[in-house]
């Protein structure tokens, strides 16, 4: 007698026609049924540069993370390019005597930021350079806009992010990325794109950019934490999300070509919102504080630090994320290699 109709004769054993089991019983089964798939080229690789040759200097708050200089900043992109990653995002981590109450040094054609640029794009054509577009780490206030009085100032910030998004597009940024969330931030850079005769640069905004506690570590690496007071006057309020569709929406309706959450995980619900609401693509950001939080009970042992960082790629791809910035991007390539 076989099994099957040794189970129809046993009173009260369930005749199940329909068993989900099926579809996970061996590896070849479940990875023919995944819906969700991780790839290199969704992924965009952070990273910090600083100013001299031959630096790498360990970032304490996010273990297996570097400030660099350009030099080791363009073999860690080569490495990168190579295992099929689309893009990098370059941050500048500079010195309290580059930064003024109006970023000046932003616009430095000679700049730290913009010879990264150049250079990245000299050694690699086809990687893309997503470049950052905020006061915050050139500000000696550490804001990401004009402050005066305590008050971030809104509509006299959106010129100097335009000419910084110039400066960048002109070193040869593939796509400017404002992170600011100042007001009508997108518009005025794409009018001063145009006008400059970059309108082939693309706009990732970070549309839904919120006042986070996760972005700790990163602002240690650059060392751009405000001065005085916090963000919360132009980051949203991370108890909103029926907001964030009007952020995202607005700036789509400026120029945006794509649009960003930040953070990631804690926002998975955003992300899924925007996602099945717009028609450009979705980014998502896997910020410092989530990548450290991993790290740091990885080594405690309290996880699988390698599984947990998977499963955490593949909640914001599930959520709806057509791109990742994140800063276990080469880690995650060799991942998927095998």
């Amino acid at each position: 007698m076989n099994s099957s109709s040794l189970n129809d004769n046993i009173p009260g054993f369930p005749n199940l026609p329909i068993r989900p089991r099926r579809n996970r019983r061996n590896k070849a089964i479940r990875a023919l049924v995944r819906e969700t798939r991780l790839s290199p080229e969704s992924f965009i690789l952070p990273v910090f540069v600083v100013d001299g040759e031959n630096q790498r200097i360990p970032i304490a708050a996010m273990p297996g993370c570097y400030r660099l200089s350009i030099d080791e900043t363009v073999k860690l992109a080569k490495e990168a390019h190579g295992l099929g990653i689309s893009g990098i995002a370059p941050f500048p981590a500079l010195t309290d005597d580059k930064k003024d109450s109006i970023a000046t040094e932003s616009t430095n054609p000679d700049g730290l930021y913009q010879r990264t640029i150049k250079e990245l794009k000299s050694a690699l054509p086809e990687l893309l350079v997503i470049s950052d577009v905020a006061m915050d780490p050139y500000s000696s206030d550490g804001h990401d806009g004009l402050v005066e009085d305590g008050q971030i100032l809104n509509d006299e910030t959106l010129e100097i992010l335009a000419c910084m998004a110039v400066s960048q597009a002109e070193a040869g940024s593939d796509i400017v990325a404002p992170s600011d969330m100042m007001d009508g931030r997108v518009g005025y850079i794409r009018d001063a794109l145009d006008l400059d005769g970059f309108t082939d640069v693309g706009i990732l905004s970070y549309s839904a950019k919120y006042a986070s506690a996760f972005y700790g570590p990163f602002r240690d690496a650059l060392d751009s934490a405000p001065k005085a007071g916090d963000k919360k006057t132009y980051q949203m309020d991370p108890a909103n999300g029926t907001e964030a569709l009007r952020e995202v929406f607005l700036d789509i309706e400026e120029g945006a070509d794509m649009v960003m959450v930040k953070p990631g995980l804690p926002y998975l619900d955003v992300i899924r919102r925007i996602k099945d609401a717009v028609e450009v693509p979705v980014a998502a950001y896997h910020v410092s504080g989530e990548y450290a939080m991993i790290k740091a009970a990885a080594e405690k042992g309290w996880l699988d630090g390698k599984a947990a960082m998977v499963e955490a790629h593949i909640a914001l791809k599930r959520a709806g994320a057509d791109m990742i910035l994140t800063y276990s991007a080469i880690d995650m390539a060799k991942i998927l290699q095998g």
